[in-house]
């Protein structure tokens, strides 16, 4: 390969992929069911799916009712409400908070609405050597999150990160789902 100019090898690497992008698609297409025939009955599948998450101001309520909960306890956190489908709803920094509660805060939320449960208890379910749920990008099993759910679905997570002990993030993630507990229906 040496012969080959920069160019030349790069371009042979994108046709590489390509062709086993091709390959390989061609061989998942052969094997999968099509959606239709993968469902047990004769209805369609719908064309339009509602997803259900939570308002702007219930996720800002229970984000402040978290954050006010750390800081009477004299901690700097951070605070992140994150929807089903990993997008963040709303994001309350502490004065003080370390730059990297921000994204831990955030993969905690996402983990907990992921599995529908605290991210202390998925935490146990880690430990073992080996690939596990831990490598799922974006997630981060430290305890710091607790899901909201309604009709028993996940919709959102509330995380929060700084604390110097998940146990107490999880406290005040609690204390945000506690806030807006009356409003979920």
């Amino acid at each position: 390969m040496s012969n080959f100019s920069t160019r030349g090898r790069v371009l042979t690497g994108v046709f590489s992929l390509a062709a086993v992008g091709a390959v390989t698609a061609g061989v998942a297409a052969a094997q999968v069911p099509s959606a239709t025939e993968a469902r047990h009955d004769a209805r369609p599948a719908p064309a339009v799916v509602q997803v259900k998450t939570l308002g702007v101001d219930a996720a800002s309520k229970a984000a402040q009712a978290a954050l006010d909960a750390a800081e009477k306890d004299g901690q700097k956190v951070t605070v992140v409400v994150v929807a089903r489908d990993g997008s963040t709803r709303v994001v309350l920094k502490g004065d003080g908070a370390g730059p990297q509660s921000e994204e831990s805060a955030r993969r905690k939320a996402y983990t907990a609405v992921s599995w529908n449960a605290p991210t202390s208890a998925l935490a146990q379910r880690v430990t073992a050597p080996g690939a596990s749920l831990r490598d799922i990008p974006g997630t981060l099993f430290l305890a710091g999150a607790v899901p909201v759910a309604v009709d028993g679905a996940p919709i959102v997570g509330i995380g929060v990160a700084g604390a110097p002990a998940g146990d107490l993030d999880e406290k005040y993630a609690a204390e945000g789902l506690a806030a807006i507990a009356g409003q979920l229906k």
